[in-house]
C-alpha cells in the first residue's frame, strides 16, 4: 500500500525546512495568531510568491490552519461576521502561497440556540466565500452544541454546506484525538465518516491525553495517550489521505515513523 504524504503542524517561518527536518512531504501552519482576529501574515522570507515557488520546487505540500477564534456557525453577529471576513482573508492568503487547503473547525452555537441555525449559518458562509482553495471542515472534540463533534451533527452540517453554492469546494479533515474525545470509536470510523461526507481530504493523526468521550481537546505524542493505537493505524490506512501530526514537536519524528507502519 502506498504511503500518503505526511508531515506536521509547524511554525510558519520556514515550513519547507520544517518538512525536510522531519523527512516529511507536507507542512501545516497558521498564518498569524491562532487566537487573534488580525488578518493573515506570511512570515516566509520573500513573501507569499517565494513560499509558493520554493515549496513547489521542494515537493512540499502546504496546508493552512484557520485561527481558533473563527466560528461561522454562531448566532452572535459580533463573532460570526468577523469570522466570515477572517475565513475569506485566510483562504485568499492560502491561495497566494499555493496551499492545498485551509483547515477550519466546525464551530458551535450557544447552549440555548437551535443547532439548525448553526448549520444554516455554515451554508451562508460557504455561499459567500470565494474559495480558490478548498476549506476542510474539521471535527471537534467537545461542546454540547458543536456542529461537528458527533456524526449525526456532521451529517446535518454536510447537508447544509453541500447545498451551498461552492459546496463542492468543501472537504473534511478527520482528527483522531477529537473523535476519540468526542465519543467515536476508531474501528470502522472511516466508513462511518465517508457514508456522510463521501470524502476524507486530510487526517490529523493525534493521540489524546484524555479519556474516551471526555470532550477534551488535548493532543499528545503517540503511545503516551488513550487513543486505540491499532484503531488509529486502521484510520490512517483506510482514509488514504495526507496525514498531519499536531503532537508535541519533540516527538514528531517518532510519531511519523510509527504512522508509516500502517503502510508497511
Amino acid at each position: 500500500m502506498q504511503t500518503p504524504p505526511m508531515g506536521a503542524h509547524v511554525d510558519q517561518t520556514d515550513p519547507i525546512a520544517e518538512a525536510r527536518a522531519r523527512g516529511a512531504q507536507l507542512s501545516q501552519f497558521f498564518l498569524g495568531d491562532p487566537q487573534g482576529w488580525k488578518g493573515p501574515v506570511v512570515a516566509y522570507a520573500g513573501g507569499a510568491a517565494a513560499l509558493r515557488a520554493d515549496a513547489e520546487a521542494a515537493g512540499v505540500a502546504l496546508y493552512v490552519h484557520a485561527p481558533y477564534v473563527l466560528n461561522v456557525a454562531t448566532t452572535n453577529n459580533r463573532i460570526r461576521i468577523p469570522s466570515r471576513k477572517l475565513l475569506q482573508q485566510t483562504v485568499t492568503a492560502a491561495a497566494e502561497i499555493g496551499a492545498a487547503g485551509v483547515v477550519v473547525h466546525g464551530g458551535h452555537v450557544g447552549k440555548d440556540d437551535d443547532p439548525a441555525k448553526g448549520f444554516d449559518n455554515w451554508r451562508k458562509a460557504v455561499d459567500q466565500l470565494d474559495a480558490p482553495v478548498p476549506i476542510l471542515i474539521e471535527n471537534t472534540a467537545g461542546g454540547t452544541n458543536a456542529m461537528a463533534r458527533h456524526l449525526d451533527r456532521i451529517a446535518q452540517l454536510w447537508e447544509a454546506v453541500t447545498a451551498a453554492e461552492g459546496g463542492d469546494r468543501v472537504g473534511f479533515c478527520l482528527d483522531t484525538c477529537h473523535f476519540h474525545a468526542g465519543g467515536e470509536e476508531m474501528s470502522g470510523l472511516v466508513d462511518r465518516v465517508r457514508a456522510i461526507t463521501g470524502r476524507i481530504d486530510l487526517v490529523h493523526a493525534n493521540d489524546s491525553r484524555d479519556a474516551f468521550d471526555s470532550g477534551a481537546d488535548r493532543h499528545t505524542t503517540w503511545g503516551q495517550g488513550q487513543v486505540d493505537p491499532e484503531g488509529a493505524l486502521q484510520v490512517v490506512r483506510e482514509a488514504g489521505a495526507p496525514i498531519v501530526v499536531e503532537t508535541p514537536g519533540e516527538g514528531h519524528l517518532d510519531d511519523l515513523a510509527w504512522l508509516r507502519t500502517a503502510f508497511a
